[in-house]
């Protein structure tokens, strides 16, 4: 089968063809193509910016927005409407797209130059794939206001003063009014005059508004001049349409001696203070500052500059120079700077000095601006992405990662709350804050015993889990005491201590008749969270005097005195370790007599026979004593210079290796009888060490006794080691 396709607009022609290979047969069909909403609309002739005086009165069409959407049908039919509706000074025709002012509604330049209107055009819907499909589109219709002439001008820097010195010259100009078209967008120039107040003696400047003194001081009646100046608003036809009045008063004083002196509501004032909110707007005056500046001289001697000092860039001053006196204001500059992020207060020196003076008379003041903070940060996250894995078959309640945001806005605006959302997200939980307090204080033991002396505080201390201040910091007090009225606690380390009128045991007997002296308190520990968790802990305290015995073993036993385990337990130590050494001592001692059980020292000293002559050895290492049992018989003597060496190193001498020896013989049979007397080899008790003999001692005397005695023990040794075979010594 084939078929072949022919596409005329909104029908479509199909040649559908059989063949069975023999013959073929073709038949034409017609499908018919019905529109489906496919398209969205859209706006033409953007971007929508309209101008619109503020005098236009409420109801007034201002603009029509038109959107076209290329579908038929109702998915072709385009409606209107506007986003915030409540919030906005606008309405819009759902069919036509005109854009009018609210009814009872005007505009003001003053209050809001520029509105943004949000608009939408919604088409009325259709089928696409087999579903009902509604598009739509929006755009922002950016309203300027235009300023029209409606606000009467306004002075700056009021109340003006002025003062006029002794030696002041005629046509010396006294101080300038400031006056402003209270229309910022197309102002008017503005014209000066003095009404009344003059008497002759002072002008002003039309177009500046600087007052002069015409006539000399000499000449001035009156020590004070109140002049009434009008500031008019001048058209550009010509035309007055608005005026404003201030009232000057001009003083005449005399000399320069007197500096720059600031004033606040109460009289002279250096330090002044605000409180306002972070990023005013730009050409705001700070009105809650009421401050004036005035030197008392007059004339040239009266003059002087004001400048703020400080971070530049801020705040500027007005007026920058002033003649006799002058109300101070301070107009914003940098709204951006004014950020509570950066600074909670900003501080300023206002410096007022002389200008034309020898003198330079200056003055100073202090301007405090203490910020309140504004939402105007967002949070962010510690990361722009966070990865974590974790089990498929992790159970519910496992923690799976941790996100951190920040907000250096202060109080509720700094505040983070956390949610969740997209695909997956109802598989998970997430705390709408950073730390929950979830863990409560707790003691180590719910019971506790100290001791008391008396002068030293006890400590009680309770830990709290919570991962953050303040869920973590803990708070102690007394609940209870028996008695009461005896105990302070420290609130932030749980210090206990006596209250200070107690000082001896004494003053405790006669506050209670408990003679043990072991007192209860209830403590209760609490963290500072929201909600606040608590726990108590039942603490008995034993109170003594400080001991006169002193060193470590009373320090020990104060110490213990509350655990007396504690003290049994080094005790027994102790002694096991006494009983330990004991042991230790009594074994090598008895391996050491059971290797010398023969009469012989642990090295044996033999000396190379020079002749055939009978042999003698000379044993001055050992001494005889009359012993008190066998294993006293023999002592080494120890003889310092023995074990001297030539090079006086104190090394010891390797001993000549002795000839070998014929195997010993069989130990002699103990007799059975007690009665019978045994010939014993007597131990030697204590470390025997062979001294060799210096050469220097070979030349030395011997008393004979000594070596009679020695020769006597050598004799029997021999007689006896003959008998049985044993070798000589």
């Amino acid at each position: 089968m084939y078929v072949a396709v022919l596409q005329k607009e909104d029908e479509i022609e199909v040649i559908v063809s059989i063949s069975d290979g023999l013959s073929t047969v073709s038949e034409k069909v017609r499908i018919l193509v019905t529109d489906a909403n496919d398209e969205s609309p859209e706006f033409i002739n953007t971007p929508y910016i309209v101008q619109v005086p503020e005098n236009s009165p409420s109801g007034s069409s201002i603009f029509k927005i038109e959107a076209v959407d290329r579908d038929t049908g109702s998915g072709g039919s385009i409606t209107y409407f506007l986003q915030n509706i409540h919030a906005n000074k606008f309405t819009i025709d759902r069919h036509s797209g005109v854009l009018r002012i609210k009814s009872g509604v005007t505009l003001d330049y003053e209050k809001s130059r520029t509105h943004f209107v949000v608009a939408v055009a919604k088409d009325g819907g259709g089928k696409l794939r087999g579903d009902n499909k509604v598009f739509s589109a929006t755009t922002t219709v950016t309203v300027n206001v235009e300023d029209v002439q409606d606000t009467p001008p306004m002075f700056i820097g009021t109340p003006y003063y002025g003062y006029v010195y002794e030696d002041t010259l005629a046509g010396s100009e006294v101080l300038t009014v400031v006056a402003l078209d209270g229309d910022r967008g197309k102002p008017n120039s503005i014209h000066y005059c003095i009404v009344n107040g003059s008497e002759g003696s002072f002008e002003i400047s039309n177009t500046t508004g600087a007052i002069s003194v015409i006539k000399s001081p000499n000449q001035l009646k009156k020590e004070v001049y109140e002049l009434r100046v009008q500031a008019s608003e001048v058209s550009p036809e010509g035309d007055i349409s608005a005026y404003a009045f201030a009232t000057v008063t001009i003083r005449v004083v005399d000399l320069n001696n007197h500096p720059p002196t600031f004033h606040g509501e109460s009289g002279p004032q250096n330090r002044f203070e605000l409180t306002m909110y972070e990023h005013p707007p730009e050409g705001e005056i700070l009105r809650g500052l009421k401050i004036t500046v005035n030197d008392s001289d007059q004339g040239a001697n009266a003059k002087f500059n004001l400048r703020l000092v400080g971070p530049g860039g801020i705040f500027r001053v007005v007026p920058q120079t002033v003649l006799n006196e002058a109300q101070v204001t301070i107009i914003v500059e940098n709204s951006a700077a004014i950020d509570y992020e950066k600074y909670k207060v900003l501080t300023f020196k206002l410096l007022a000095i002389e200008v034309n003076t020898p003198e330079k008379f200056s003055s100073t003041a202090d301007v405090a601006i203490r910020l309140l903070d504004t939402n105007d940060n967002v949070p962010k996250f510690s990361s722009d992405y966070y990865i974590a894995r974790i089990p498929e078959n992790s159970p519910g309640g496992s923690n799976v990662v941790a996100v951190t945001a920040t907000d250096p806005d202060s109080g509720l605006w700094g505040e983070v709350k956390y949610s969740i959302y997209g695909t997956g997200a109802d598989l998970f939980l997430i705390h709408p804050s950073t730390d929950v307090n979830d863990h409560s204080p707790e003691f180590n033991e719910n019971i506790q015993e100290k001791t008391m002396i008396i002068g030293s505080p006890v400590k009680i201390e309770a830990i709290d889990q919570d991962a953050e201040e303040p869920n973590n910091i803990v708070d102690y007090s007394i609940m209870q005491a028996d008695p009461a009225n005896v105990f302070d606690i420290d609130q932030s380390t749980g210090e206990i201590k006596l209250k200070s009128y107690i000082r001896s045991l004494d003053i405790i007997h006669n506050i209670t008749k408990n003679k043990d002296c072991i007192w209860s308190l209830v403590v209760q520990a609490k963290d500072r969270g929201s909600p606040s968790f608590s726990t108590t802990a039942v603490l008995k305290i034993d109170i003594t005097e400080e001991t006169l015995h002193k060193g470590p073993m009373a320090a020990f036993l104060m110490q213990t005195k509350d655990n007396p385990m504690k003290a049994l337990g080094v005790l027994a130590g102790v002694m096991g370790i006494m009983v330990l050494i004991t042991i230790m001592i009594s074994t090598a001692m008895f391996w050491r007599n059971k290797r010398s059980n023969k009469i012989m020292p642990v090295r044996r000293i033999i000396k190379k026979r020079q002749t055939q002559q009978s042999r003698t050895v000379r044993m001055e290492w050992l001494k005889f004593k009359r012993p008190s049992n066998a294993a006293e018989k023999f002592v080494v003597e120890d003889d310092a210079k023995s074990l001297q060496n030539e090079n006086s190193n104190n090394n010891v001498q390797a001993a000549p290796v002795p000839p070998a020896a014929p195997l010993p013989p069989p130990p002699p049979a103990l007799a059975a009888s007690g009665n019978t007397a045994v010939w014993r080899v007597p131990t030697v008790s204590g470390s025997l060490t062979p001294k060799f003999i210096n050469k220097q001692l070979k030349k030395r005397g011997h008393n004979s006794a000594h070596n009679a005695l020695v020769s006597e023990l050598k004799m029997k040794f021999e007689k006896r080691n003959a008998a049985m075979g044993e070798p000589h010594i």
